[in-house]
């Protein structure tokens, strides 16, 4: 590689890794503890647990759940009901005082599906947890926030790229995986820099992309809404305002019998963002682990319960669904969790020792300058 274009990556390199640098460390320390999220809530007992009963306790139905939650949140409103494998018996509420309050602003908590009884959910409404999540996806300052973390990982995605260029020409002289022990501390730590680097490459790309859609939600669903959402809901733009609702009892039902095979992620209701002002929305996902993260809405009559339309996905909203379980490592059970925190811990050193290295390579090339400014 010509040494022009050489100190064309270089410059490009140098300066995208500092400008990102201060965020991806930050992004890099607060999602440490988001991918224990679910161990770190037991071990700090916010976790919500249910009680030991039968394994064959009827469970209520979905109207009798809505109004369990609407005696615990007097006043307020139903929002989302969502639903987990791993806990089948249980649904988690999110309430606000209109349906259409924004998600920062509304109340999560669960409730018993056997008994309709309310569990709070501390580390969803705030805690340690909740400031490691707002710091990690919009830094406490929304919209803005979330853009800017996404040009920063596009800066991050660039110096990546442009890192493993520079690697190229960097191999040919030395062995892979060679950290030159005899030199200065200075080329020590450039080799570990470059090492760590490489080894680290497609997975800091994989979690670069995936950060950067996933900072772009607002303005995918904000699309899908102005889109799929508006050609889907057409016929209801000049309906009158609903006065009451129909009952929420048998909305699963209805969306398992147009969506076979699939099964219920979370329940959108009327005001949300993610339906109308005159639609249930059933979100159905599939029963694998690919599947599971791609939804199909079910748009159905807060009226008359009849479906209405059982939504394509755009292709957009399928790679923010991806990118969510891909960018946390929230896919692979504890094994993977394990995996993505090593690789973290090493990108955190990437990022100091590159760091490290700018300011020692000023601090040398400083005199180098001052003596051929005296000279001249």
């Amino acid at each position: 590689m010509k040494s022009k274009t050489i100190r064309r990556w270089s410059f490009v390199h140098t300066w995208t890794s500092l400008i990102c640098t201060l965020f991806l460390l930050m992004l890099a320390l607060t999602g440490l503890p988001l991918i224990f999220h679910h161990e770190i809530d037991h071990l700090l007992g916010d976790a919500a647990e249910l009680k030991a009963m039968p394994a064959d306790t009827p469970q209520l139905n979905l109207q009798q759940l809505v109004q369990a939650a609407e005696k615990h949140r007097p006043g307020e409103v139903m929002q989302y009901f969502g639903f987990e494998e791993d806990e089948p018996n249980a649904a988690i509420a999110i309430m606000a005082a209109t349906a259409g309050t924004e998600p920062n602003s509304s109340h999560t908590f669960m409730l018993d599906a056997r008994t309709g009884e309310a569990l709070e959910m501390p580390s969803a409404n705030g805690g340690f947890m909740m400031v490691m999540l707002r710091l990690h996806v919009d830094m406490f300052a929304g919209l803005p926030g979330k853009l800017l973390l996404a040009f920063m990982g596009l800066l991050f995605v660039v110096a990546i790229v442009s890192g493993a260029v520079l690697y190229l020409p960097f191999m040919r002289r030395l062995k892979f995986a060679t950290v030159r022990q005899d030199k200065s501390t200075r080329l020590r730590w450039l080799d570990l820099h470059n090492l760590i680097g490489v080894v680290t490459l497609t997975w800091a790309l994989v979690v670069g992309v995936t950060g950067v859609i996933s900072a772009c939600a607002d303005l995918l669903i904000a699309a899908w809404r102005n889109d799929s959402l508006s050609a889907m809901i057409a016929p209801y733009r000049d309906a009158p305002a609903l006065t009451q609702l129909a009952p929420a009892t048998r909305l699963l039902d209805i969306a398992k019998d147009v969506a076979p095979g699939m099964q219920p992620d979370f329940i959108a209701f009327p005001g949300t963002r993610f339906s109308s002002e005159h639609h249930y929305a059933v979100f159905m996902k599939g029963s694998t682990h690919l599947t599971s993260h791609l939804l199909t809405p079910v748009l159905i009559d807060a009226s008359t319960l009849q479906v209405t339309a059982v939504a394509e996905r755009p292709w957009y909203m399928d790679a923010m669904g991806m990118s969510q379980p891909l960018h946390f490592g929230d896919y692979g059970g504890m094994p993977m969790k394990i995996l993505w925190a090593t690789l973290d811990i090493l990108t955190i050193i990437v990022l100091g020792s590159g760091v490290y290295l700018w300011i020692v390579r000023r601090k040398v090339a400083k005199p180098v300058l001052e003596n051929a400014q005296a000279q001249a």
